[in-house]
């Protein structure tokens, strides 16, 4: 132990302490403050005694600096380690998939807010990587109003570029409008709802002299008396996936709704194969409710969306697709009429499932 550098110590705060002094010593330094300058005769190193305050100040900075050098490099090492993460999210057809189901969820109000706007910004992300299918559903927006204007000529440039991508039903959507061979359409643009202007594919005007040796041409377009049972129970197959729909859930739903007749009409004016009113069936973008497969997505999207709304209830989404959304949520479950209760027992019963098996959840 060193007296000596104790008593100095003594004598320090002795004299920093007495009201006599004029000029007293300053308090000694904490924490990170700067250090006052060594006095001659202090302790050394070689006394065995602490390090002087300038070494024990540079022991500090050196720790501080240290610190501050991992916290400065810990973001830019996250980054790297994060950034190759994300850019591989899949291949550009995963990614394009991806992009495709978040658009649907926007389009149709399935597990998102129903934002068409949002729908065509996700679509047209997709169709830049190439992808058929986003093509395809960018013109059939344009081509049903969705977007709050028909634009038939914005969207034959859309179903012409999905065509040339091998998109079966956007050959058969330009064959429909009469816009197969149709030149020039303008550039394939994604177009928000604000910039919609409305547009037609010219229709060739009849003669008001027809000469007798002219042949009329039909449109091609379907005749819904020709659609037999196994025609729409292929349809169904094909777009159910679309809507994340068991296809037998959709076709114990028209077996039940029109008994598969595409030109069925109630006394309430529900129409088609899925007996969709004109206020549903303007909700789901329905272009033409005597169409088949028009009827098919109108519907199929209205069974998906009470589905989501309804948390998967098989039971509560069937009562509201008979009855309306409004009157399930008014009685808290199933109504208590005899057609809507008798409706649900039904299909249930021709599903033969419980509501955990007949959907599967986006």
């Amino acid at each position: 132990m060193n007296l000596t550098n104790g008593s100095n110590r003594t004598s320090s705060l002795a004299q920093s302490r007495d009201p006599s002094s004029k000029h007293p010593q300053p308090r000694p330094t904490v924490g990170f403050a700067r250090p006052t300058a060594p006095q001659l005769g202090g302790p050394s190193l070689e006394s065995g005694s602490p390090p002087p305050p300038q070494t024990a100040f540079a022991v500090r900075c050196k720790s501080i600096l240290a610190a501050l050098v991992l916290i400065g490099t810990a973001p830019a090492a996250s980054a790297e380690a994060t950034g190759p993460k994300f850019a591989r999210v899949g291949a550009p057809n995963n990614q394009a998939a991806a992009l495709i189901e978040r658009g649907k969820r926007s389009e149709y109000g399935v597990g998102a807010a129903q934002d068409v706007d949002r729908a065509i910004q996700l679509y047209c992300e997709a169709a830049r990587l190439g992808d058929a299918e986003a093509h395809y559903r960018l013109g059939w927006i344009y081509v049903s109003g969705r977007a709050g204007k028909v634009d038939e000529l914005l969207a034959a440039s859309w179903f012409k570029a999905a065509s040339a991508r091998d998109n079966p039903w956007a050959k058969t959507e330009l064959a429909k409008l009469g816009a197969v061979d149709l030149e020039p359409l303008p550039p394939a643009e994604c177009v928000q709802k604000a910039a919609m202007v409305a547009r037609f594919v010219p229709r060739q005007r009849p003669s008001t002299k027809p000469s007798p040796t002219d042949t009329p041409v039909a449109k091609p377009s379907m005749i819904v008396r020709d659609l037999e049972r196994k025609d729409i129970r292929s349809l169904v197959k094909r777009l159910a996936p679309d809507f994340d729909l068991d296809p037998e859930l959709v076709l114990a739903v028209i077996e039940v709704e029109s008994n598969y007749n595409p030109s069925a009409r109630s006394p309430k004016n529900a129409q088609g194969l899925m007996q969709l009113i004109p206020a549903t069936a303007s909700r789901f973008g329905v272009r033409n409710v005597w169409d088949p497969v028009d009827n098919l997505r109108g519907g199929m999207a209205y069974l998906r969306w009470l589905l989501d709304h309804f948390n998967g209830d098989v039971e509560l989404a069937l009562a509201g697709y008979n009855a309306g959304e409004k009157a399930v949520q008014k009685h808290g479950g199933v109504p208590p009429y005899a057609e809507t209760k008798g409706y649900v027992k039904r299909i249930t019963k021709m599903l033969g499932k419980d509501s955990a098996t007949a959907s599967s959840p986006l």
